[in-house]
C-alpha cells in the first residue's frame, strides 16, 4: 500500500503544470555564452546549461527581431503575417511591403496558456507593433497577456522603460530606470507577477533589449572601447539570469535564447566563426544559443548536436510539454518535446526564411531593411535548410548558394555549381514558398 502511495505522489507531481519563463535576449550570438564557446565568462547562463540541454543547431525565424517574434508567438513563418523586417513607421513599413503590427487573429502562444489557465505576462522588448506613429496597435490583452510592460516599441509602454524613448537612447525620462537597470528591472517584474500568482502556474515572455548596441554599462560618458563595454553589459546581463534562476520554483521550465545573430560580431567571434551577422541569413544571423532546463523533465548536462530546432517550434512543443490543447493552426514549427526531454531526432520538416528584397524582385527598398556591412556577411534574401543541406536564393533566381552544413558549418564551400539535382530540389521549393507568401 506504502508503494502505491508513493507511486501517486511521484505521478502526480511530474503531472503538475510548469511554469514556463522564455528569456529572449537580444543580438545574442552564437558564440556569446561561454558555454558555447564565449571569451566573456557567464557563469549563471552555464550553470543553466549545466543543469539543463544545449541545442547547438537552434534557428529562429528571421534575421532581425521583429519577425523573430512573430516566429516564437505564432508557431509559423513571419512571411504569413506580413512582417519580414523590424516594423517601425507606418511609412516604413509600407517601403518594406509589411503591416503595422501583428494581426490578433494569428495563432497565439500566449492565449494558448491562458486558456488553459495559467497567469501571462509579457516583460520587456516587444516590437510586434506600436510606438512611433503606429498608435491603433492592439494592446497585449489581445494576444492573451494578462499584463504587459513592453519598451517604447509596444502598445503599451512601462513608464519604467521610457513611454516615449528608445531603449538606447542616451537622454532618460525622469521616471526611467538607466540603461544599465533594465535587465535588472524586468528580472524584478517577472518574480513579482510569478509572486503575485502562486495559485496558478505562470507563463511569462522575459524578453531583454540586452544585448542590443549601444552598449552602456554605466552612467555616464564612457570611453573604453566597444569590446570592453560589451563585455561589461554581457557579464552583468548573465548575473540578472543567474538572480532570476535562483528564485525561480523548481518547477520552472526555462528557455534562453537569441533573437536573431549579433551586432557587431567582431569578426565573427561572436558567431563562434559562422559566416554572417544580424540582418543575414548566413548561419551567423540566424543561429543562436538554445539553453532548455526543467529539472526532472529535460535531462541535465546534454549538449545536442544533431536535431534542428526552430523558434516556430515553440508553440507546438511547449504546449506539449504542459500538456495544454495548442491552437487549432498550420503550424510550420513541429513538436518537439522528445527532444527537449533527451531524443536526438531528426527534423522531417525544412526550414524557411526570407529576409531583404532585392533589385528586379519586389523593388528597391531604401532604408526599411538594415544590411550588414561586414564584409562576406550580406546574403541572399530567400534560404531553406533540409537536412544537411541549405540553399540561399534571390527572390529573382539570382545568387544560388548551396552549403552542407555538417560538413562546411561556415558556409565557405558554394556546391551550386556540382550538387545540381540538390540545387534544383531546394531551389524549387524555397521560390515556391517565397511566391505563396502575402
Amino acid at each position: 500500500m506504502r508503494c502505491l502511495l508513493l507511486l501517486w505522489l511521484c505521478l502526480n507531481a511530474s503531472a503538475a503544470p510548469p511554469n514556463v519563463v522564455f528569456i529572449f535576449v537580444d543580438d545574442f550570438g552564437w558564440g556569446d555564452p561561454s558555454c558555447f564557446g564565449g571569451k566573456v565568462p557567464t557563469p549563471n547562463i552555464d550553470r543553466l546549461a549545466q543543469e539543463g540541454m544545449q541545442f547547438r543547431q537552434f534557428y529562429v525565424a528571421s534575421p532581425i527581431c521583429s519577425p523573430s517574434r512573430c516566429g516564437v508567438i505564432t508557431g509559423q513563418f513571419p512571411a504569413r503575417w506580413k512582417i519580414t523586417s523590424y516594423l517601425q513607421t507606418k511609412a516604413g513599413n509600407r517601403e518594406c511591403e509589411q503591416a503595422d503590427f501583428l494581426d490578433p487573429k494569428a495563432p497565439s502562444l500566449p492565449r494558448a496558456f491562458k486558456e488553459a489557465g495559467y497567469a501571462t505576462a509579457h516583460i520587456g522588448k516587444w516590437h510586434l507593433g506600436g510606438g512611433r506613429d503606429v498608435t491603433e496597435a492592439p494592446k497585449f490583452a489581445a494576444y492573451g497577456y494578462d499584463l504587459g510592460l513592453g519598451t517604447y516599441e509596444s502598445p503599451e509602454p512601462a513608464a519604467a522603460l521610457g513611454l516615449k524613448s528608445m531603449p538606447w537612447a542616451k537622454e532618460t525620462e525622469p521616471q526611467q530606470v538607466p540603461r544599465h537597470e533594465r535587465t535588472r528591472w524586468m528580472v524584478d517584474e517577472t518574480l513579482k507577477f510569478m509572486q503575485q500568482h502562486t495559485d496558478k502556474p505562470c507563463c511569462v515572455n522575459l524578453w531583454l533589449d540586452d544585448t542590443h548596441t549601444p552598449f552602456r554599462p554605466q552612467n555616464g560618458e564612457d570611453a573604453r572601447e566597444v569590446k570592453a563595454k560589451f563585455h561589461d553589459v554581457l557579464t552583468s546581463m548573465d548575473t540578472q539570469v543567474g538572480r532570476l534562476i535562483n528564485a525561480l520554483p523548481k518547477n520552472t521550465l526555462i528557455l534562453l535564447c537569441g533573437d536573431n545573430g549579433p551586432e557587431p560580431s567582431f569578426a565573427r567571434a561572436r558567431s563562434g566563426g559562422l559566416r554572417g551577422m544580424k540582418w543575414s541569413l548566413y548561419e551567423g544571423g540566424i543561429r543562436t544559443p538554445l539553453i532548455v532546463r526543467w529539472p526532472g523533465v529535460v535531462p541535465a548536462g546534454v549538449v545536442n548536436e544533431v536535431t534542428l530546432v526552430s523558434s516556430v517550434d515553440f508553440m507546438p512543443t511547449l504546449c506539449a510539454l504542459a500538456q495544454i490543447k495548442a491552437p487549432a493552426a498550420d503550424f510550420d514549427g513541429v513538436d518537439m518535446s522528445a527532444a527537449f526531454r533527451g531524443e536526438k531526432i531528426m527534423r522531417q520538416k525544412p526550414l524557411l526564411w526570407e529576409y531583404g528584397r532585392k533589385p528586379g524582385s519586389a523593388g528597391k527598398v531604401k532604408g526599411g531593411f538594415p544590411y550588414p556591412n561586414e564584409p562576406g556577411s550580406k546574403s541572399p534574401n530567400v534560404a531553406i535548410r533540409d537536412g544537411d543541406w541549405k540553399l540561399l536564393v534571390n527572390t529573382d533566381g539570382t545568387q544560388t548558394e548551396l552549403y552542407h552544413l555538417s560538413r562546411d558549418p561556415n558556409e565557405s564551400e558554394n556546391l551550386a555549381e556540382t550538387e545540381f539535382a540538390t540545387v534544383e530540389r531546394l531551389r524549387k521549393a524555397a521560390l515556391a514558398w517565397r511566391a505563396a507568401m502575402p
